[in-house]
């Protein structure tokens, strides 16, 4: 997979199709450059050969099967103590440590669930991410953070409300699929605020740079990737992030902050020539 012209045609159509956990491992390279992803698919691949879902029957045997198999047989569990541990971001850790986040670990769960033959989206919803099986008209959703934890409507809404404080209605909209493009941004802005929160501003720059692949047109993305190169002592890359940002919304309210950056970045620069 060429990763660049992969988030190249995901930005032009976020539903383009495409195996998100090859995705995920590429991405997992710029921390791990001499990550083997043929190893870590293949341990996808044993997943799904290992687990006996029925190719018939109602829906939520078959995902209560796959769930059964990856959180209590294997043991994959949502990593609730250390929750902003930059390694549950990663699928290739995540796999490696049976330990993840929402949305990592709903990866799995698509993923393994695709190579055993069912379709499996993420429902990327307010302050979580869950999973849904669907079949026709017939559709499941779970809740992989939770031990896979089966969910109606309500439970959603009561998830939701919990985790966000604030009233939560779960209509069709709201539980519909998130297309790939948007699941592999949602993944880079965890990573990105993990970083931002450590901080690790090098660390951050460079997720920032693939969510300005990803979504060329946000300019919010260059004023965030313009502000962490600073913050990072990468004054010169800084300068044309900052310049883009201030021209694209040139009445910004953060118009003023970013022009601060801006002149910091170039003073720096002044000072090597």
């Amino acid at each position: 997979m060429d990763l660049d012209a992969t988030l190249a045609r995901l930005a032009a159509d976020p539903d383009a199709p495409v195996d998100l956990a090859e995705v995920a491992l590429h991405l997992a390279q710029d921390e791990y450059p001499d990550l083997d992803i043929p190893t870590y698919l293949a341990r996808l691949d044993a997943f799904a050969d290992a687990i006996p879902i029925p190719t018939a029957g109602p829906l939520a045997v078959r995902v209560t099967e796959l769930c059964h198999y990856l959180f209590e047989e294997e043991g994959f569990v949502g990593n609730a103590e250390d929750y902003y541990d930059a390694r549950n971001s990663y699928l290739n850790d995540v796999l490696d440590r049976k330990l993840g986040i929402p949305i990592t670990l709903s990866l799995l769960a698509m993923t393994v669930g695709e190579r055993c033959g069912l379709t499996i989206v993420g429902v990327g919803l307010p302050g979580h991410f869950v999973a849904k099986a669907v079949d026709g008209g017939d559709e499941v959703l779970f809740d992989p953070f939770n031990g896979g934890q089966l969910l109606d409507r309500e439970a959603c809404s009561a998830l939701v409300e919990a985790v966000t404080g604030r009233p939560f209605s779960a209509t069709d909209a709201a539980l519909a699929a998130t297309p790939p493009g948007a699941v592999v941004h949602r993944m880079l802005n965890n990573l990105k605020g993990t970083y931002l929160r450590a901080p690790d501003y090098a660390r951050a720059a460079r997720v920032t740079a693939r969510l300005v692949q990803l979504a060329p047109g946000d300019p919010t993305q260059r004023r965030d990737l313009g502000v962490t190169l600073v913050h990072a002592g990468q004054h010169g890359r800084a300068i044309d992030h900052l310049r883009a940002y201030l021209d694209a919304v040139p009445a910004a309210d953060d118009t003023q902050v970013v022009e601060e950056f801006l002149k910091e970045a170039s003073h720096q620069v002044a000072r090597w020539n």
